[in-house]
């Protein structure tokens, strides 16, 4: 593993870790994180898909893990970000700097963990992307989620979040114990986003539904039957975003992989690395 930086467009410095050798890989792999997870996360994940051949990258998003700015140790208080920061101009240039690595031609994967599979289509460059596999992915959307989780969203989303966030400048989720520290920026939109039936798409607007509708490149979901926050009603609504893609969809009940619980962040748990994982891999070798 190489840990290495790159900058956004912007300028701004972002830290990620290269697992394999970009120069004489099979394939490329972009590990886009979920809301809040830091990069080191999928560090076992990574490390057993290099192990397969891959070159993989991952990041932090700007305010996250690494790529929080050493300033901002205490607060991200006056860190200016939203969710379209981080897709449009933090994770293309983590697709950039990766494309800059390998061959020409040699394809490039995402694998996306909840919101990374999420803002796929807001990604600028995401035409580069051979294939995208989506885990834990779907909207946001409370009412679709389950009760236990709807009451725990209704208190953030309506209590929680429009007390401390004007007081702290950003979302002091580490001493709430809840998601993480975010910039401001972010939990107000994924805020909105949460509180609209059609998601980002229907915050968005009809140019973002049309983003969504333009990929063509083929998907592979994996979901789970005990995953906390993501439903099969909230995972079926956010693919079909993707409505001219290629998808094909798979869930898994624990009981399946012989195991009493995956939940929304189990599929990265090394333990899986026998049932789980082959999934990813067994699915992107018809590609050459």
């Amino acid at each position: 593993m190489e840990s290495l930086t790159f900058e956004a467009a912007d300028g701004f410095v972002l830290q990620g870790r290269l697992y394999g050798d970009a120069a004489t890989c099979e394939a490329a792999m972009l590990i886009v994180s979920a809301m809040g997870v830091p990069q080191k996360f999928y560090a076992d994940f990574a490390a057993w898909l290099a192990a397969q051949g891959h070159a993989v990258l991952t990041f932090d998003y700007r305010g996250i893990g690494e790529s929080r700015p050493a300033a901002m140790r205490r607060s991200l208080r006056g860190l200016r970000a939203d969710v379209n920061t981080w897709a449009e101009q933090d994770t293309a240039a983590a697709l950039a700097w990766l494309d800059g690595r390998v061959a020409p031609g040699t394809p490039i994967h995402w694998l996306g963990h909840s919101l990374g599979g999420q803002i796929f289509g807001m990604v600028p460059n995401r035409d580069r992307v051979s294939r995208v596999i989506t885990v834990g992915v779907g909207t946001g959307y409370w009412l679709h989620q389950s009760a236990k989780v709807r009451s725990y969203v209704w208190w953030l989303w309506y209590v929680v979040c429009p007390i401390v966030m004007p007081v702290f400048g950003y979302f002091p989720g580490k001493r709430l114990r809840k998601v993480g520290d975010l910039p401001l920026g972010v939990m107000r939109q994924w805020r909105r986003w949460c509180l609209d039936r059609d998601y980002l798409v229907g915050v968005g607007g009809e140019g973002v539904r049309s983003d969504y509708a333009a990929v063509r490149t083929p998907i592979l979901s994996l979901s789970f039957t005990d995953d906390e926050y993501m439903s099969a009603t909230n995972t079926d609504h956010m693919h079909a975003f993707f409505s001219n893609a290629p998808r094909e969809m798979r869930r898994f009940d624990p009981l399946d992989v012989g195991t009493g619980r995956i939940g929304h962040f189990g599929f990265f748990r090394k333990r899986f690395a026998p049932t789980l994982w082959p999934q990813v891999t067994q699915w992107l070798r018809p590609i050459p």
